[in-house]
């Protein structure tokens, strides 16, 4: 039998703050942090409610100690080096010299962000010779590589791109690494920033909310786009027993199905979330019953809440656990999303407590179950399950437990 994988650490940057303390005050307070655009240049930075970080750039670059201006690092890069910070500062750099570990790193809009500032100058090279410029930033793997360049690591590297389950899968690899005995450690996890690439493009498929977002309401009107970067450290049990880590959770089951069905939408039945949902209690050893809190992908577009309402309900029944979406606190991070919903899940673990679903006012019409539209404290919470759904079918369910 494979030995079990634990988390020993966490680091995180979203709309709500950097660290443990800023989200878990937002998060208890009930208060997101979706508002106007600030930082992004877009023409429709009046119109969009967004969960962008009150950081610029190069507040961004101050906080992590690198030069500000053209520093050679995207907006992304920015993001995941805060985050992997904010995970060292608790665990410490020389945990991660010691001996090789992997790096499994997500993202999908690479350096778009960066790309379209310039990209006016690259539509006239041949009147402007000087515009002609060798981009060397726009690839998704940029961020994993100034991420370990930055703090001087060699870790075994990946970078995954399966659009909303990016960081999801991440945290699945790194898993199944530790598992098969390849490394003792991962660092696993995600970041995107936001770009007027995927904000227009959201728009252009009518799933964008210009209000806050209302994941499960009858009256929901579409997402809101955010940005975000978080990491965890995945261990085996025995390496984190040896050095004597606080033990924060023990990752003990996951599932990644592809029901194919569309290239933006979900199987309208739930088909594909469903079965992701069973395969991962199935893997945990675990019956629907036991897990007390769900923390859905829930995006507050039409298609994705029916279908996995349909298959929350389908597997959990009429009374199910109390799930929500957390996305109204956050936006939803694409490729970060992952990883930014499983820390809240362990912390929900941690902290024995429900998150709330933000904005619910009126139950969907096809659906017999609601999300738990305010704050649950002292819920004996012993499993949790976390699920992210992708464009194109990808989708994983994450289990976390008790130590």
């Amino acid at each position: 039998m494979a030995e079990r994988v634990v988390v020993t650490g966490i680091g995180i940057i979203s709309a709500l703050g950097i660290g443990r303390g800023a989200h878990m005050a937002s998060l208890r307070s009930s208060k997101g942090g979706v508002k106007g655009i600030s930082h992004l240049q877009s023409v429709h930075a009046h119109e969009f409610a967004v969960g962008e970080i009150n950081l610029s750039n190069n507040g961004l670059a101050q906080l992590i100690g690198v030069p500000s201006g053209d520093n050679g690092y995207t907006r992304t890069a920015l993001l995941s080096l805060a985050a992997m910070q904010d995970l060292l500062d608790s665990t410490g750099i020389s945990l991660l010299q010691k001996e090789p570990f992997a790096f499994i790193n997500a993202n999908t809009v690479g350096g778009m962000s960066k790309i379209e500032n310039i990209y006016m100058d690259l539509l006239a090279p041949a009147t402007n010779p000087e515009n002609i410029k060798y981009i060397d930033t726009l690839d998704c793997a940029e961020s994993t590589e100034n991420v370990a360049r930055h703090y001087g690591l060699k870790p075994l590297m990946a970078t995954i791109s399966t659009a909303c389950s990016s960081s999801s899968n991440s945290l699945l690899l790194g898993s199944r690494m530790i598992r098969g005995g390849m490394v003792k450690r991962a660092v696993c996890g995600g970041g995107d920033a936001l770009s007027r690439f995927t904000l227009n493009g959201f728009y252009s498929l009518k799933n964008v909310d210009k209000n806050p977002c209302k994941p499960f309401d009858q009256n929901r009107g579409g997402l809101n786009l955010g940005e975000a970067a978080g990491f965890c450290l995945l261990e085996s049990e025995s390496a984190a027993k040896e050095r004597g880590a606080n033990i924060i959770a023990v990752f003990s089951g996951y599932s990644n199905t592809n029901d194919a069905y569309h290239a933006t939408a979900p199987s309208p039945d739930g088909d594909g979330a469903y079965n992701t949902m069973k395969q991962a209690l199935e893997m945990a050893s675990l019956q629907p019953g036991d897990i007390g809190y769900i923390n859905a992908h829930g995006t507050a577009t039409l298609n994705n809440d029916l279908a996995e309402g349909r298959a929350i309900q389908r597997l959990f029944g009429i009374k199910p656990p109390p799930f929500s979406s957390t996305k109204p606190f956050t936006g939803h991070t694409l490729a970060a999303a992952g990883i930014i919903e499983a820390i809240f899940s362990i912390w929900a673990l941690e902290e024995q407590m429900v998150i709330p679903n933000l904005h619910f006012e009126t139950q969907m019409e096809e659906l017999d179950i609601s999300p738990a539209g305010r704050l649950m404290e002292n819920v004996p919470i012993n499993h949790v399950l976390s699920n992210s759904f992708g464009f194109g079918g990808s989708n994983v369910s994450l289990v976390f437990s008790k130590p």
